[in-house]
C-alpha cells in the first residue's frame, strides 16, 4: 500500500502508557456527579480515581490498558511482530500488564518505577459510551534518556501514543529516535479534549515528523478545525502521507497520495462498549500496512478488529472473536 515501508522490517513498537483498564457500567446521572465531561479522557491524580471507584455501584472489570498498549497487543495477536515501550510500577498491577504482554504475543520492552502503576477508570454508560478518568502513575515518568533508537531498530513503523503530548521532552525525543533508525511514524490522535489542549505544539512539533495520522471525527474535528469530514480528511492528508478518518459505526475513509478509500463498517446489533474500538481499529489498519495489503484490504482488517472488541467489555478480544478477524485476511 505504501512505497516509503522497509520491507524488510515488519515490527510495529508501541510507544505510549502502561496502564490498567477499570472499567465500570454506570448512567448518565453518575458520570455527571464526577464531571461535566461526557466522551474523551480527562487526567486526574490517584485520589480522584481512589474516590470515584469508592461510589460506584457495578462490578469492577479490570484489564490492561492505554491507547497504545491496546493497539499493540492487537498487532501481537494477528501474528506480526509486536513490542511495547513503556514504564510501569513494581506492584501487582505491573505485573499483571508485563505479564498480559507476553501472552499477547507482543514483547515487553518496559521499564520499572517504585511509583504506582497507573490507571484509567472508565465510565461506560447505558450508550456504550465510556468516559476516561486517567492516573498517569509510573507512565507519567518515562523519560527521554530512556528512549534510544535501539528499542526501534527493527521497526517498520513506530506508533506513537497521542497521549505523550502532554509531555513534549518525551514526544520530541520518540520522534528523533524512530527517525533515526528509518522507521514511519504513526500517531493516533487519542482524544478530541488532546488535541484541544495541545494543538499548537501538536501541529508546530509532532506533524512534522508523522507519516501516518489517524483520528476520528471528533479529533478530526479539532485538528483542522473543519467540521466537513471530506475537508478534514483532505487537510489532515496535507499533513502526513497517510491519513486515516474513522467514522465509527459509518466506516473509514483512507487517503494515501490524494487517493481516498471508503471502507465499509462491519455491521452489528450487539454493541456492549466502545472501549479500545479506535485502538484496534489502527492494530489492524497497522498490520495490514505492513504485511503489503491494499488501503481496503488494511481498512477491511480494521473495521473487523474495531467491531469484535465492540461486542466485549474492554479492549480484550476473545479468543473466538480474533479467529473471526483472522477469517478476513487474505490467504499467505
Amino acid at each position: 500500500m505504501y512505497d516509503k515501508l522497509n520491507g524488510e522490517k515488519r515490527g510495529i513498537v508501541g510507544v505510549g502508557s502502561a496502564l490498567m483498564d477499570l472499567l465500570v457500567f454506570e448512567d448518565d446521572a453518575f458520570l455527571k456527579g464526577i464531571s461535566e465531561i461526557k466522551g474523551g479522557m480527562t487526567l486526574v491524580d490517584g485520589a480522584f480515581a481512589d474516590g470515584v471507584l469508592e461510589k460506584v455501584t457495578s462490578e469492577v472489570t479490570v484489564v490492561p490498558g492505554g491507547a497504545a498498549c491496546n493497539t499493540i497487543i492487537g498487532v501481537g495477536r494477528l501474528s506480526g511482530t509486536a513490542t511495547f515501550v513503556g514504564k510501569r510500577g513494581r506492584d501487582s498491577y505491573g505485573d499483571i500488564f508485563e505479564k498480559d504482554l507476553k501472552q499477547n504475543g507482543v514483547t515487553p520492552n518496559l521499564v520499572t518505577s517504585d511509583t504506582p502503576t497507573g490507571r484509567v477508570l472508565s465510565i461506560i454508560t447505558p450508550d456504550a459510551q465510556r468516559s476516561m478518568f486517567t492516573y498517569l502513575g509510573a507512565a507519567s515518568e518515562l523519560a527521554p534518556a530512556e528512549i534510544s533508537p535501539e528499542k526501534f531498530k527493527d521497526a517498520a513503523i513506530v506508533l506513537i501514543e497521542g497521549y505523550l503530548v502532554f509531555n513534549q521532552d518525551l514526544m520530541t525525543r520518540t520522534l528523533e529516535a524512530a527517525k533515526e533508525t528509518g522507521a514511519l511514524v504513526a500517531m493516533d490522535l487519542a482524544s478530541f479534549t488532546v488535541v484541544e489542549e495541545a494543538l499548537t505544539f501538536i501541529k508546530e512539533t509532532v506533524i512534522p515528523s508523522v507519516d501516518i495520522l489517524i483520528a476520528n471525527e471528533d479529533e478530526a474535528r479539532a485538528f483542522t478545525g473543519l467540521s466537513d469530514e471530506a475537508e478534514a480528511l483532505a487537510e489532515m492528508s496535507r499533513c502526513a502521507d497517510v491519513a486515516v478518518l474513522k467514522l465509527g459505526a459509518r466506516g473509514s475513509r483512507i487517503a494515501v497520495g490524494g487517493t481516498v478509500t471508503e471502507v465499509a463498517p462491519v455491521a452489528g446489533g450487539d454493541i456492549v462498549d466502545t472501549t479500545g474500538a479506535g485502538d484496534l481499529w489502527a492494530a489492524g489498519f497497522l498490520y495490514g500496512m505492513v504485511m503489503g495489503y491494499p488501503a481496503e484490504t488494511c481498512g477491511d482488517i480494521a473495521s473487523a478488529c474495531g467491531y469484535e472488541v465492540c461486542r466485549v467489555t474492554g479492549a480484550d478480544i476473545p479468543a473466538a472473536g480474533w479467529d473471526r478477524i483472522k477469517n478476513t485476511l487474505p490467504a499467505s
